[in-house]
């Protein structure tokens, strides 16, 4: 099985990966990982400030062959990162979809004006983040509607987070 853990920004997408490799023992790859290593060993112009996009486009393809080839020697592995396209799907034949599950984190716009203070306190619980200014409340809700929008036009599972923070993957 592998599991790919998406969404926008400061959702949790790496604790709940952290929680499911204590409970499944899983390996867990993070594309911000792959993302640096490939940066700072200057395999790509990219830079940590280029678009979400340019990235999405460089990495994704990286990844889902990577997804492809434990798929292949039925290996388990948690992807999770911001650079997974809502229309995964369409990259995967038949043959890998029954294997792959994929899930969106969504912070509602109700929950981010009620809990913003809180989202950015947890931002450094399971890694430490580099100060990033540009990550505002006005972004988070911008970043949040589009990936919603993508999320139902491309009929991709996804979990709306609005009242409580309690986040889990379905298996």
């Amino acid at each position: 099985m592998v599991m790919l853990i998406a969404g926008a920004s400061h959702t949790g997408k790496t604790l709940l990966a952290q929680k499911l490799v204590e409970r499944h023992r899983f390996p867990c790859l993070s594309i911000d990982h792959l993302k640096m290593g490939l940066i700072r060993s200057g395999q790509t112009f990219l830079t940590p400030l280029s678009d979400d996009e340019a990235l999405t486009a460089y990495l994704w393809p990286i990844v889902r062959e990577m997804v492809k080839t434990a798929v292949e020697n039925k290996q388990n592995l948690i992807v999770e990162g911001c650079y997974i396209p809502c229309n995964w799907k369409q990259d995967f034949d038949e043959r890998y979809l029954p294997h792959i599950k994929g899930l969106f984190l969504i912070m509602s716009e109700n929950y981010l004006r009620r809990h913003f203070d809180q989202v950015l306190a947890f931002e450094n619980v399971v890694e430490q983040r580099l100060a990033d200014d540009s990550f505002t409340q006005e972004s988070s809700l911008q970043e949040n509607r589009k990936l919603l929008s993508e999320c139902l036009q491309n009929k991709t599972d996804h979990l709306l987070i609005d009242s409580d923070y309690h986040v889990d993957f379905p298996i």
